[in-house]
């Protein structure tokens, strides 16, 4: 940043400063306005007006973000009349060379979910919408305006803002509160070097086709088309699932499509997908039906954008003395399963809190410290679902039993707390709190067992269906997510959740401790000791032992099943198998899984 001199008279006061007008910012200052119209707020944006299908990774929306859009920021009618609803999060597993869809193990809804409406996001209609909403809700929102310097003061005084204008002259801007929005430009992260690793080496490229790829016609069969009762395959976030990688493929109100690579680069090195022409290859091996789709439409190319080692943490993201960091500003975990926005919504909300009551008198030194602490208890526990992981990504049985329970936790737990605004009274709640402490002792000790489960189980090879809904626990998790619960039945609720979760956890340990045992591979009988002198995954399986579950909806897997949900067995076994017929879910008829293997990874 170059320093420069500001005249006193081109010097504008605001209650806040929002630096950067991306998605974060924006939604930012739109919630602001909604919890205190009379907050005076600038936005500055060195770019101009976003174009549609924007070069902007994050299109993706889950159940956390789209109430917050839908109910907090209140633009559902934008939402719901220009993006698209969203059919979920679907996964199609590995199997042979990958040429024919309908032979890959496949998770995903077969009709629209009961709850919770999320939808996949034109990031530069949605920016430019919210651009022109605030402008006329009377927020001044500059846009070509470069910042070239920040003071920040520790005395109660104004922070100090200083920008160029389009045409190169300077302004300033003193305000409250200094918010940093900036993306991956972290100014106040780096002004006062709050950066901080994490670990978690992944490398991503992606870009956008001008051209509705449709996944449903990748595909003639009949009855891999009907599997699908209600709603499209394209209109889902479709993820192409390989050892060590996954691929994205979310269409856009625009009409165009994003396709993305995300891959371990330990097993995928960036080098091998930061050029397009590069990234084509690398699907021509090992997403070769995607390849050829996009080949096919590669002259209406508009963009290609890559991140390396895009994950990374941060020391702090609020102050008491008046700033705070959202977005990808503070941190940034991963894609996989569009946790971008709900990160958002989470810190937005939290800002939100401490600034308002900030203005309007009140001392938010002990609240700053408190909603700190709240940010990264939750995006802490995040980071392992993640870290370490993306090998499993290349086994259809073990991945499909995470993305089960990673799905039902986050139900089950955050969007259960952020659907009753619990998140910015955790300081007011001490029974809540002590739950929550509960939720690493379930969680990480599972996140280890998968891994260790991957090392020792062979590879799946057949094709199948399996469904959130063909597990009672997820419907229960997901429709008890929403609602209007009082604090007492809702910490009943939490405390339930929870003591479920460690009921599914150990049955789904136990079984694979009794497979494993039973098998003729002395490396898997071997590592089912080892699980035993795991007192972690032992405390998970004496809860299952000795409560059992609520009823018959859990997870079991065995030597020829994945899962059972609800009493329904779903077989695993090779395509063309003389097995019985595949079962029915509860989402529909639809053939079961046939998940797993028999053959060396």
């Amino acid at each position: 940043m170059t320093e420069q001199k500001t005249s006193d008279d081109a010097v504008s006061e605001f209650d806040v400063a929002i630096m950067g007008g991306g998605a974060a910012g924006l939604t930012l200052a739109m919630h602001l306005h909604r919890a205190r119209p009379g907050t005076s707020i600038v936005v500055v944006e060195k770019s101009t007006r976003a174009p549609e299908a924007a070069h902007k990774v994050g299109e993706s929306t889950v159940d956390i973000a789209a109430h917050y859009m839908r109910d907090v920021l209140k633009v559902e009618p934008h939402i719901t009349g220009r993006q698209l609803d969203k059919f979920g999060l679907r996964f199609f597993f590995t199997q042979a060379d990958n040429r024919d869809i309908a032979r890959r193990v496949e998770l995903g809804h077969a009709h629209r979910p009961h709850v919770g409406a999320t939808y996949q996001i034109d990031r530069g209609r949605f920016e430019n919408y919210l651009s022109d909403e605030l402008t006329d809700l009377g927020v001044d929102v500059w846009v070509g305006h470069r910042i070239d310097k920040i003071d920040l003061t520790d005395t109660g005084r104004r922070h100090s803002v200083s920008v160029t204008t389009p045409d190169g002259e300077h302004r300033g801007i003193r305000a409250r509160w200094v918010l940093d929005a900036s993306g991956r430009a972290s100014l106040l992260k780096r002004k006062l070097g709050l950066a901080k690793p994490n670990g978690h080496n992944v490398n991503a490229a992606w870009f956008r086709i001008d051209h509705p790829i449709d996944i449903d016609e990748w595909s003639s069969l009949s009855s891999w088309h009907e599997r699908i009762t209600d709603g499209h395959r394209r209109l889902s976030t479709n993820h192409l699932m390989g050892e060590g990688y996954w691929v994205w493929l979310i269409p856009l109100a625009s009409n165009s499509i994003s396709v993305g690579i995300v891959a371990d680069a330990e097993i995928h090195p960036f080098d091998k997908i930061n050029r397009f022409e590069k990234a084509l290859t690398w699907l021509r091996e090992h997403e070769p039906q995607c390849a050829e789709v996009v080949e096919s439409h590669r002259d209406k190319l508009l963009d290609f954008k890559v991140m390396r080692n895009y994950s990374y943490g941060c020391e702090q993201v609020y102050s008491e003395q008046g700033w705070c960091l959202t977005g990808e500003a503070g941190i940034f975990l991963d894609p996989l399963y569009s946790p971008g926005f709900d990160v958002i919504s989470l810190s937005n909300g939290l800002i939100t809190d401490l600034v308002t009551r900030a203005l309007d008198g009140e001392d938010i030194s002990e609240l700053a410290a408190i909603h700190n602490n709240v940010f990264f208890l939750v995006t802490d526990g995040w980071l392992p679902i993640y870290e370490g992981q993306y090998p499993i990504m290349g086994n259809a049985r073990v991945m499909s039993a995470k993305i089960i329970w990673d799905t039902g936790v986050y139900w089950a737990v955050a969007s259960l707390l952020y659907h009753h605004d619990q998140f910015r009274q955790l300081g007011d709640r001490p029974r809540l709190v002590a739950q929550m402490a509960r939720i690493s002792t379930i969680t990480e000790p599972v996140q280890r067992f998968f891994r260790q489960w991957y090392d020792v189980e062979p590879k799946a090879h057949a094709d199948g269906f399996v469904t959130y809904y063909d597990f009672d626990f997820m419907t229960r998790f997901h429709e008890g997510m929403v609602g209007d619960l009082p604090d007492a039945e809702l910490d009943d609720q939490f405390a339930a959740n929870l003591d479920e979760l460690e009921r599914i956890a150990g049955e789904l340990v136990s079984a694979v401790i009794a497979e494993c045992d039973a098998a003729d591979d002395e490396v898997r009988r071997d590592q089912a000791d080892r699980w035993r002198a795991d007192k972690a995954l032992m405390r998970l399986v004496d809860s299952y032992q000795s409560h059992g579950t609520s009823e018959e909806a859990w997870i079991t897997v065995g030597p020829d099943g994945l899962a059972k949900g609800g009493g329904r067995d779903f077989s695993i076994r090779p395509h063309g198998s003389d097995a019985a017929a595949p079962t029915k879910g509860t989402e529909g008829d639809i053939e079961a899984g046939a998940l797993a293997g028999g053959q060396s990874r």
